[in-house]
């Protein structure tokens, strides 16, 4: 029996604000994340989360607040630092070496974190550990039985989980991912959200996703936004329940009989 995980908050940003010239996008948000949680952002398009992820991640700092990462103010560091610390993600858009296999996209993702310069005659595909590493993200993110295919003949599904299999080879602790379920089919939709529960044991997700039927399968607290600001957070029974959700975003309650 698998011993339960240990509530450890990795992930913590304070009033994180970010305006672009007059227009404020994001405006004293406050967001969590703890190992073995998956927090999800919701709102509508406009709302911020986008941006939210962004400074998160270090792809865009913040015009003020503060992001702490296992307790260490993480803030200045630059988005190459913050995944070297611990911190992964996952974009809208895929973003893999489609000419390449499974196996090769994930192992020089797990390289990236071991370089060795001065080994510039050894053979990329002898380094075993990183192998052994990349086999084993594949296998976690669900894509054992892909594993000597070409990265660019999987599905569209398949290419995100190849995706997030390649963040996992990075040693991320936290994975932000950015709408991982967008243009999938049921089939896939129901494949991603088996692999999010599975990592989840063992990590923190903060997800942005507007897949409402992924969304109450996975979550485990969910932050509404609106307008770049915060309009409720809390579990899942409670952002069902919210009248000021249902009216906001969701439109009304039959709205959450998913």
């Amino acid at each position: 029996m698998n011993e339960p995980v240990r509530k450890e908050t990795l992930l913590k940003a304070e009033k994180l604000t970010r305006r672009f010239g007059g227009l404020v996008a994001n405006q004293d948000l406050d967001v969590t994340l703890e190992r073995g949680m998956i927090h999800v952002l919701l709102g509508p398009n406009g709302a911020g989360k986008s941006t939210c992820i962004n400074m998160l991640s270090g792809d865009l700092p913040p015009s003020e607040g503060k992001i702490f990462y296992c307790g260490k103010d993480i803030t200045a560091l630059t988005a190459a630092q913050r995944s070297q610390v611990g911190i992964g993600r996952s974009y809208q858009r895929t973003n893999i070496f489609p000419q390449f296999s499974v196996l090769e996209n994930v192992r020089l993702a797990a390289q990236s974190r071991r370089q060795q310069p001065w080994r510039i005659f050894s053979k990329a595909m002898e380094a075993k550990w990183a192998l052994e590493k990349a086999r084993a993200c594949i296998e976690d993110a669900g894509l054992g039985r892909r594993v000597n295919w070409n990265a660019g003949t999987l599905s569209h599904g398949e290419q995100r989980q190849l995706e997030i299999a390649m963040v996992l080879a990075t040693d991320a602790q936290v994975l932000l991912l950015d709408e991982p379920l967008a243009g999938m089919g049921s089939e896939e939709s129901a494949s991603m959200v088996a692999v999010l529960k599975r990592l989840r044991q063992t990590r923190g997700i903060l997800l942005v996703e507007h897949d409402m039927d992924a969304v109450f399968a996975v979550a485990d607290m969910i932050t509404v936004m609106v307008n770049g600001q915060l309009l409720e957070c809390g579990p899942p029974e409670q952002i069902k329940a919210s009248v000021a959700v249902q009216q906001a975003y969701l439109g009304t309650e039959d709205s959450f009989h998913v």
